[in-house]
């Protein structure tokens, strides 16, 4: 079958799009990456302890706020229905790249706090306004694969990320690693003067406006945003847990096994690396998957692997004598599992129109950063009451079992 060619702005508009999403994964996990020695430094000059239980227990509040931060963006949805697309994108870019690189400058961990907090502000908005822009300027028959290739900029922003720790933070330290998560100004900069408004977009100007919250909760689209509220959540609270502890992790594998601090850092990066490859792929299966059983078909099976991926690698792996290379072998299934991030990106679009499509996708989106805020900071007191990380971030595959559940009653498109 021929498929639509995509045109110049198509084409510059993806790029636009995917690269916010790769500097965009690369903010976020440079925070999990540099967690340790951020936090050991920070810690006493705010008056606490940097011991590993406090250490944990402090960086779980950290990417609380950061999720937080992330959650608020619901805000962008109304905003990019009425103003558009690509000025939102840019806008969303500035904000995560300058208080990224602000956060270099931390001399407390409040301080920190605050800037990942303005930063996930950011962040969030930039994921709901790329998915928007990618659902609404593709041709309907490369939509689909629009949403996957696109989810894939996010973790090879992983694997940038971890690039730079094994090269950049080994020896620089983490400062210079938050320094680096300033370049996305120049995506701003691209975004603003080559990239145009989706033809959607600017075809329902002249149709009412349907871009509020109160949009997507009526006419019978109540239950469909509920439940797709539901299903992020459940999605955040296990990818984030995951993502969060895996350095962590990897670190104490790494310290059990007799590795050096700096030899331990590069482990870390190459579990970080090949947990990017094993969701990359993920993503890249998720639309020819949602195409041949359906999308509440495809969820199933990636939420089932997510559950087992998850016990896996924190319930059994982290707890064996030699766990290391059995654990990094389980972080690829748990990145292929991760994948299920993309099937979002191509069935919301579908079940909302162009009127309110970005405060739909924010909605859902931001809501669920909220879920798992409030999940970090119900693992960070249990990781701190207990001393022990493995078996409590093992118990996010509970939610996924529940979401099996749920996926009956959503909108199959």
């Amino acid at each position: 079958m021929t498929r639509t060619r995509l045109d110049r702005q198509q084409i510059l508009g993806f790029w636009a799009a995917w690269g916010g999403w790769v500097l965009d994964g690369m903010d976020s996990v440079i925070y999990a990456l540099v967690l340790t020695p951020a936090m050991r430094e920070l810690l006493p000059l705010s008056g606490f302890k940097n011991d590993p239980a406090t250490i944990a227990y402090a960086g779980s509040i950290m990417f609380a706020l950061f999720l937080v931060g992330w959650g608020m963006a619901f805000i962008w949805g109304p905003l990019a229905d009425r103003f558009g697309r690509t000025k939102c994108l840019a806008v969303t870019i500035l904000i995560f790249s300058v208080f990224t690189g602000a956060a270099a400058f931390s001399q407390s961990v409040w301080e920190l706090g605050l800037y990942r907090f303005l930063a996930g502000i950011g962040i969030g908005g930039e994921w709901a306004m790329a998915g928007t822009y990618v659902a609404e300027a593709w041709p309907e028959d490369r939509r689909k694969q629009g949403a996957g290739y696109l989810q894939t900029g996010y973790y090879a922003g992983f694997f940038l990320a971890a690039a730079l720790n094994y090269t950049v933070g080994v020896h620089y330290g983490w400062r210079a690693m938050f320094l680096c998560g300033a370049v996305p100004i120049l995506i701003t900069i691209f975004t603003l003067l080559r990239v145009k408004e989706p033809k959607r977009w600017e075809r329902d100007q002249t149709r009412p406006r349907g871009g509020t919250l109160r949009a997507i909760f009526s006419e019978g689209r109540a239950k469909r945003t509920i439940v797709n509220t539901a299903l992020l959540s459940i999605t955040i609270i296990g990818l984030w847990a995951g993502t969060v502890y895996e350095p962590t992790a990897l670190l104490t594998l790494a310290r059990n096994a007799g590795f050096s601090p700096a030899d331990g850092t590069r482990i870390v990066s190459l579990g970080t690396a090949i947990l990017s490859i094993g969701t990359i792929i993920g993503c890249l299966l998720a639309p020819v998957l949602a195409e041949r059983i359906g999308r509440k078909k495809t969820l199933a099976v990636y939420f089932t692997g997510m559950a087992a991926a998850i016990v896996a690698a924190f319930g059994w792996a982290f707890y064996l004598p030699d766990g290391l290379v059995p654990f990094l072998i389980v972080l690829f299934f748990l990145g292929l599992a991760g994948g299920n991030v993309a099937i979002y990106s191509l069935w919301l679009p579908e079940q909302y129109d162009t009127s309110m499509r970005a405060t739909a996708f924010a909605f859902c989106t931001s809501f669920g950063r909220f879920v798992g805020a409030g999940a970090n900071f119900l693992i960070a007191a249990l990781v701190a009451a207990s001393g022990s990380l493995g078996n409590f971030i093992a118990l996010t595959a509970i939610p996924f079992l529940f979401g099996l559940l749920i996926i009956p009653f959503a909108v199959e498109t």
